[in-house]
């Protein structure tokens, strides 16, 4: 008897952790964010590394993870990296939020994309 019960419990466990493991990730941070470059004229001033917070639309696709972005204030190229897409799908009439970093190359500025969301 003492077996089975052992044995009960560990199955128990073992699925509990396996579902735990396997669930969706959820929850966060849902509030006014500190990042002050929110265009992309203030993109192309700001230092590199610079965190970003850009609304706007992609225009064209460069090649090799590269993109052309516009908003209200100008356009810059951004890289968006395969697994930052969140499984967005976009043409360039699909407003986005992108969130990343200013890099400063030796001639030119991008935005390195960490998250791509649809704008609400």
């Amino acid at each position: 008897m003492k077996k089975i019960i052992l044995a009960s419990a560990l199955v128990l466990a073992s699925s509990t952790a396996f579902a735990a493991q396997n669930a969706p990730v959820t929850g966060g941070f849902n509030g006014p964010s500190s990042v002050s470059v929110s265009t992309v004229r203030s993109a192309l001033d700001s230092a590199d590394d610079a965190a970003v917070v850009l609304t706007g639309y992609i225009t064209s696709s460069l090649g090799n993870e590269e993109y052309q972005f516009k908003d209200a204030t100008g356009e810059i190229r951004i890289e968006i990296d395969n697994k930052d897409w969140n499984g967005i799908e976009a043409t360039p009439e699909t407003k986005l939020v992108i969130h990343g970093e200013v890099d400063k190359e030796w001639t030119e500025t991008m935005i390195d994309v960490n998250s791509v969301q649809l704008a609400k």
